[in-house]
């Protein structure tokens, strides 16, 4: 009997706890804020909307690699848009010129949809005489919206170079920006970096299946180097250039690189040797 009392209690309590996970859930579910933990750094408002940016690790807009997340809300009920269809455009008002900067689309998270998440590489900071700003235009509920906001670029707090632009030996010019390592370790260190070439004022399309060589040195303990170094190559999923970066202690290190194309030839860049210390290619990390 104590059998069939144990087996009748376990099939009704499967039971209850099959009615109320069953296709037809309606019970409320949890309002998570997926930005939670990321820093707000620009909240444009306009046309009865708030365009909320974030970024993961950083405080505000920096040279180099931006990776960006966007929300917008509705400011008449404080709810956020689903899918919203977003477009951006950064330009650098310069006393006589101005230019764009390599991005990307705005896609939307596969885990939040009302987030979407893309990139910008600022080449170079604003100062007091010269800006960026981002235009932004977005479609929700059906209609079309525009904002432009000034922003502010600030170069990185510790100065290292992490974005080179420059004029390749082929007339080209091109932008290459480091990705990762963010936060490097004495370890061999995943490296991500992306490359970019300058089609006009406004177009900086990708480059693809070119090779970063990498030589990383520490100028400060007679200019070493490390094992196990593997150079950049083309990741046709991500679209970028990975390999790998052995650090063997913390300190500075000045990442010496060589730019190839796809049939191998140098376009910028050198070896380092006993007369040549330093490439004129080259990303810095400290740690």
């Amino acid at each position: 009997m104590k059998t069939i009392k144990l087996v009748l209690v376990t099939f009704v309590a499967t039971l209850g706890l099959s009615s109320c996970s069953s296709d037809g859930d309606d019970t409320p579910k949890i309002d998570v804020n997926p930005m939670a933990e990321f820093n707000l750094i620009s909240n444009i408002t306009a046309n009865g909307h708030s365009l909320e940016l974030y970024s993961e690790g950083k405080t505000g807009f920096t040279t180099g690699y931006n990776q960006l997340f966007v929300r917008i809300k509705n400011n008449a009920d404080d709810t956020y848009y689903a899918n919203p269809e977003i477009t951006w455009k950064p330009v650098m008002h310069m006393m006589s010129m101005e230019h764009s900067c390599p991005i990307s689309e705005l896609s939307i998270s596969n885990d939040y949809d009302t987030v979407a998440t893309g990139y910008i590489v600022f080449q170079m900071p604003g100062n007091a005489d010269e800006f960026w700003d981002i235009t932004f235009t977005y479609e929700v509920e059906g209609q079309e919206f525009s904002v432009i906001e000034t922003i502010d670029v600030t170069a990185p707090i510790d100065d290292n170079q992490t974005v080179s632009v420059f004029m390749g030996s082929d007339d080209v010019r091109y932008v290459l920006a480091m990705v990762e390592p963010k936060d490097p370790e004495v370890a061999v260190n995943d490296m991500t970096a992306m490359l970019f070439k300058m089609e006009s004022m406004m177009s900086f399309p990708l480059v693809e299946n070119y090779t970063v060589t990498l030589d990383p040195r520490m100028p400060g303990m007679g200019n070493h180097s490390s094992p196990n170094n593997e150079d950049l190559t083309y990741d046709a999923t991500t679209k970028s250039y990975k390999g790998k970066l052995s650090l063997t202690m913390t300190g500075y290190w000045k990442l010496n690189l060589k730019l190839l194309n796809s049939t191998g030839e140098v376009l910028k860049g050198e070896d380092i040797t006993e007369e040549n210390e330093a490439s004129s290619l080259y990303f810095e990390l400290e740690f």
